[in-house]
């Protein structure tokens, strides 16, 4: 067997969030040459520019904008899927996001799971990046997603995901599936198995990270004294 390289790491960038390990067993999706298994979860400018996850899906429940969207492009170094609405935002301001997410270097669009197969078709012709079908519950009718030309699913369903996905996997196997892999390995291990190929992680959030660097500090100044 060939000896892997050791690991090259920075003093300041320790603190890099990392997505867990066993998401690399998944097989990941190929998109223009790239490809992704971990997809980090977050809006959030310093979490993004500080995790070592493969690509970032920027959803968030509010009206999708320009601004937003450019800046956390902007801001990334790995491919942004971006948020374009398909809920309260619908129809033909979904479609003029996406175009804008494309011009601005968006890899793929994310539509929430309300959207229309209407939009979803209005998108897969306008845009040559792909369109991510949010699927929350087993009620879609996939066959009609998939006609109406979504490209990749995001299955989001809580803890009914992974059988989700196997219900999808069984009926079209080649077809790339993204989901939530859940809190803990064995949740995201379950999630593989079923048959997703990439996972998104949502990481702690900033308050929760700033905690244990603000109790580490007070240790560090108690342990000095």
């Amino acid at each position: 067997m060939k000896q892997r390289p050791k690991a090259i790491d920075g003093t300041l960038r320790k603190s890099f969030l990392r997505v867990p390990e066993i998401i690399r067993e998944c097989s990941g999706i190929n998109i223009f040459g790239k490809r992704i298994k971990s997809l980090v979860f977050s809006t959030d400018l310093a979490i993004i520019k500080n995790v070592n996850a493969d690509a970032v899906i920027a959803v968030y429940p509010f009206t999708p904008q320009p601004i937003i969207i450019q800046s956390i492009i902007m801001a990334s170094d790995i491919p942004v899927f971006a948020g374009v609405g398909g809920g309260l935002t619908k129809g033909m301001r979904s479609v003029l996001l996406g175009t804008n997410a494309e011009m601005q270097g968006a890899i793929g669009v994310v539509v929430n799971a309300p959207t229309s197969d209407e939009v979803v078709s209005a998108l897969s012709d306008a845009l040559d990046i792909p369109v991510v079908v949010t699927i929350v519950n087993d009620q879609t009718d996939i066959h009609e997603r998939i006609k109406a030309g979504a490209t990749i699913f995001n299955v989001s369903a809580s803890a009914d995901t992974p059988r989700i996905v196997a219900k999808i996997r069984k009926d079209y196997p080649d077809f790339p599936i993204i989901a939530t892999g859940g809190p803990t390995e064995e949740s995201i291990r379950k999630t593989i198995q079923a048959g997703a190929n990439a996972i998104t992680w949502t990481p702690p959030s900033v308050s929760e990270l700033f905690k244990g660097v603000m109790n580490k500090y007070r240790e560090d100044i108690n342990s000095s004294h």
